[in-house]
Order: structure tokens, then sequence, then C-alpha cells
């Protein structure tokens, strides 16, 4: 089984690296001329990955959207999964687990497992009931060529209250991208294991070269801009994956013009390598 890490850099370095977000927001709906309900949720999920999976390197799923039409959401979102994989992109499941013992086995088992009805190729987790509750995470990843995205630095305003403490000289935040930078140690050409850092952050302190992925949500409608990716990352800025869903899912529905602005996004991005 390929890494995850070795599969994303080939696919970023084939297709640019832009991860594409695929959030059902009601109001994104309502733009496409979309009812609020499953079967709106399905033509707006599908179409999107039509034209979109077929030339992005990741397409990144919000669960959210999609649970919170119960069954016949999570069905849609099955679907979608099929159809962005299909299309030769990866799949980053955007859903924040985190939990202790079975519980988070089961959730790692749910979307790392590629036999699972929701197997994805990685999903973000949060860490903030030890990094140690993430192991069945990382260890179901290195079973299935899977990838983990670990929040780290989030752009919402409340984050500092947890990632900014300090645990003797360093962060919450600097401890939580030292054990990634480990579990990262001596793979090539990069790790599976990556950081969520948000790119609307301002600055930090925090060393982000972890040896593997930075995922970097808050590009584009947020605010975010190629300029604060540099100004964040640093050198590195060859890792990240800037994440954008409405700059890109505005275009739509018309498949042309969300193709047009994912490249325009593309092109203004790969100077970052």
């Amino acid at each position: 089984m390929t890494p995850f890490g070795t599969r994303l850099h080939d696919a970023m370095a084939q297709r640019g690296p832009l991860c594409a977000g695929i959030d059902p927001h009601p109001g994104l709906l309502a733009e496409w001329g979309l009812d609020d309900t499953p079967d709106g949720l399905e033509r707006f999920a599908l179409g999107a990955a039509e034209a979109l999976a077929p030339q992005v390197a990741v397409v990144k799923p919000q669960s959210a959207f999609f649970e919170r039409f119960g069954s016949r959401g999570i069905a849609v979102l099955e679907r979608l999964v099929g159809a962005c994989r299909d299309a030769g992109a990866l799949v980053l499941l955007d859903a924040k687990r985190g939990d202790i013992g079975s519980t988070s086995q089961a959730y790692a088992d749910a979307y790392l497992d590629p036999s699972a009805p929701l197997g994805v190729d990685a999903v973000t987790v949060s860490p903030y009931l030890g990094f140690g509750s993430l192991d069945p995470f990382f260890d179901a990843a290195r079973t299935h060529g899977g990838g983990v995205f670990v929040l780290a630095l989030t752009s919402n305003k409340e984050g500092p209250e947890v990632q900014a403490a300090r645990d003797g000289e360093v962060t919450v935040a600097g401890r939580i991208l030292e054990q990634l930078r480990a579990l990262n140690d001596g793979a090539e050409p990069l790790g599976s294991f990556g950081a969520v850092v948000g790119a609307t952050i301002g600055s930090t302190e925090e060393d982000l070269d972890i040896d593997g992925p930075l995922l970097a949500p808050g590009f584009g409608a947020q605010g975010g801009t190629v300029e604060d990716l540099r100004r964040v990352f640093g050198s590195a800025a060859p890792a990240v994956l800037p994440s954008s869903s409405r700059d890109v899912l505005r275009a739509g529905p018309d498949p042309v013009a969300l193709r047009d602005a994912a490249r325009a996004v593309n092109a203004r991005l790969r100077s970052l390598a």
C-alpha cells in the first residue's frame, strides 16, 4: 500500500496544491438555485464532484453539512466519496473526530478502512483528549495507507485559549507539531500525518516544518491570500495544502465555470512550490 504522504505529494505535483472543499451550506445551495433538501444536497455535491474531482489533487467534503440530513445525507456523502475517488482525486473527510479507546478505534475503522462505506484517503481529527488518544487513527492509517490531519493552529478566535496555553516552555500547539514531526520522521517524500494550520492566523513562532502536509483552511473567501500563506508557513510552504470551498463553489452550478475557478486558484498557488 503506497503511503498517503507519497500519494499526496504526487497528486500535488500533477494537479496543483488546491484542496477543493465541498461544503453544502444552505446559502450555497440557494445560490445554485437548489432546495435545502437531500435532493438539493445530492445535485450540489455530485455536480461539484463531477466538475472538480478530475482536476484537483484533493477534495474535502465537510461531513457536518451531510450529517444534518440524516441517513439520506450520509448516503449522498458515500456516493460523493466514490465519485471523487473514481475521478482520481484524493478524499480528505473533514470530520474533526476525536475520542478514546474503542470509540476512537471505531471512528478510525469508519473512515480509514478502504472497505468501509465511508472509507476515505484521510480524515481530520482533534487531539484535545490527549495526543495518544489518536493512536487508533495513526495505526489504521499505517495499515491502510491513509492520512491523518490533526488540529494544531486553527484560525477561529477561540483557538488560542487552548492552543497557545503552555506546557512548560512549549505551547500546546507546539507539542502537537513536535509529535507529528516525530511520527513523520524519515518519511520520503512526505509524511502521512499532517497538521491543520489556518491560513488567516496572521503569524506564528511555531516550527511548522513537520515533514508532513499542512492543511490550510481559510484561503480565499475567508480572507487568506497567497501572501498570507508565504508569511505563515515560510520554508514549509511547499507542503501546504490550501483549502478553498466558497471561492470555487460560488462559480457553480455551471461545470465549466467551476473548473475554470479551480484552475485559476491553482495557478495562483503554484508559486508556493
